[in-house]
């Protein structure tokens, strides 16, 4: 018999929704087990969806011995006829005709039992919390979103494209990169420079990624508008609750666009991410709602009530001066924001998600378009409630001249970037992107708020388990 999952029979309606007179075969784990005189009940989850399914299981002389060995967290089949229920609260349940027992769960050590279970717990058992209400739910959330984004740029015309993960070059001059080497530490360590060069598997220094950009950019200029979709790594020594070693990213390029249009698709993305969560993840959102965070639908209904909010930096800045609040991080003309500043934009003064713009050269990127001003760059930050900054871009410099003197005010040598420098030499033309922090999206979505707790296994300061 073919197998049924859950989420079908509870989409359906109806009981006979398998196409086998009423008859199911459900495969999944047992949340809970409870014994009557003469049979019991079990919960049993698929992860097809956040609801479970009661089996009813008469204590035959063939099921019996089976039943006993089905506790919390065991893994099992079911087949038997799918009935309505007398129960409130549920419509169907299933008559057990038939159990197979694939895993057994001890009970003695089991470590999930029905009871909430905090967040940093369930850090420490990263291989099993999916079985959680929460992770699962999480899990499918991340699923959906993940097409949701390949579903924008497909029906936009975009390209998806493979950004390298392995580089020798730094997208943000910030250094805080991972090496990556196939020698052995204490063999590295002994060699000189030279010999260690001449040893590397590249012949040079290798890096994880930071960002797709740099080689997004070079295939916007020949493809039109593209988009990369993948990890990213940063060996930032940061225990915030948005910061992680290992995060996804989501990197548009479109050639021929100026910052309005950076900014036009970001806003456009943004409400189109969370459309398609409210309208294919109600069920899960419902529980985040509930027991995570409880504006979290009106958070994301007042993300799509008006329209994004749209200032310069300096305008910004005036009103974090003219706010009477007591930020821990005091403001002036040439800061950057910081998180403090970001939520009070959003959550406070506008009530709604903020595009701040036309940044202060000497905070932002070598490779952001220098505006005539000569004093700020056509940069963007995309600032939503509870999160702040979502998105960061700009409008790349085309200009061969302007990219060159960046690169030697950020100290940046030449050399490593000779093939990107190349696209200004053959061929350049206005072009523009950001990056969307994929892990922040989904706190935006789901109310979580530590990023460890929206990627299944996360890689924090010492912290590489799993």
């Amino acid at each position: 018999m073919q197998r049924t999952r859950i989420k079908d029979i509870l989409a359906s309606g109806q009981g006979g929704s398998s196409g086998l007179d009423g008859k199911v075969l459900l495969k999944g784990w047992v949340r809970t087990r409870r014994d009557s005189k003469g049979f019991s009940f079990l919960e049993l989850n698929d992860g097809s969806c956040l609801a479970n399914v009661q089996v009813v299981v008469d204590h035959t002389p063939e099921l019996l011995p089976l039943l006993e060995r089905l506790n919390t967290g065991a893994a099992c089949a079911v087949q038997g006829e799918l009935v309505a229920s007398p129960a409130a609260g549920q419509k169907w349940e299933v008559r057990a005709s038939a159990l197979t027992v694939f895993g057994e769960a001890a009970p003695e050590t089991y470590p999930l039992q029905k009871k909430r279970h905090s967040d940093e717990f369930l850090r420490t058992i990263a291989h099993l919390r999916p079985r959680t209400n929460k992770y699962g739910a999480m899990l499918r959330v991340r699923s959906e979103m993940a097409l949701a984004v390949h579903v924008f740029f497909h029906q936009r015309g975009f390209a998806y494209i493979h950004a390298p993960i392995l580089t020798g070059s730094d997208c943000e001059g910030a250094g805080e990169m991972f090496r990556v080497s196939n020698l052995e530490a204490t063999v590295a360590g002994a060699m000189t420079p030279p010999e260690r060069e001449a040893q590397e598997f590249f012949g040079r220094p290798a890096n994880l990624t930071v960002s797709g950009q740099l080689e997004a950019e070079m295939l916007a200029l020949a493809l039109g508008d593209v988009y990369t979709f993948g990890p990213t790594f940063r060996a930032e020594n940061s225990n915030t609750p948005k910061h992680a070693a290992e995060f996804w990213m989501v990197e548009p390029e479109m050639a021929f666009a100026g910052l309005a249009e950076d900014m036009d698709l970001a806003e456009e993305f943004v409400c189109a991410l969370v459309r398609h969560a409210l309208a294919h993840c109600a069920e899960d959102l419902a529980l985040f709602g509930t027991f995570v965070d409880k504006t979290l639908m009106s958070t994301l209904a007042g993300i799509l009530d008006k329209p994004f909010v749209r200032l310069p930096h300096a305008e910004a800045i005036r009103v974090l001066q003219a706010s009477g609040k007591s930020f821990e991080f005091p403001v002036h003309a040439g800061s950057d924001l910081q998180t403090e500043h970001e939520r009070f934009l959003c959550e406070e003064h506008f009530k709604r998600p903020v595009i701040v713009y036309d940044y202060p050269k000497e905070i932002k990127a070598f490779y952001m378009r220098l505006n005539d001003d000569g004093a700020t760059v056509a940069a963007m930050d995309l600032l939503v409630p509870r999160i702040g900054e979502l998105i960061g871009g700009s409008q790349r410099e085309e200009r061969l001249d302007v990219l060159q003197s960046r690169m030697v005010e950020a100290g940046l040598p030449a050399e490593p970037y000779w093939w990107y420098l190349d696209s200004r030499r053959y061929g350049s033309a206005p072009h523009a992107g950001f990056g969307l922090g994929f892990e922040r999206l989904l706190m935006l979505v789901t109310g979580i708020a530590n990023i460890r707790d929206v990627i299944p296994f996360p890689r924090t300061p010492r912290n590489l388990e799993f």
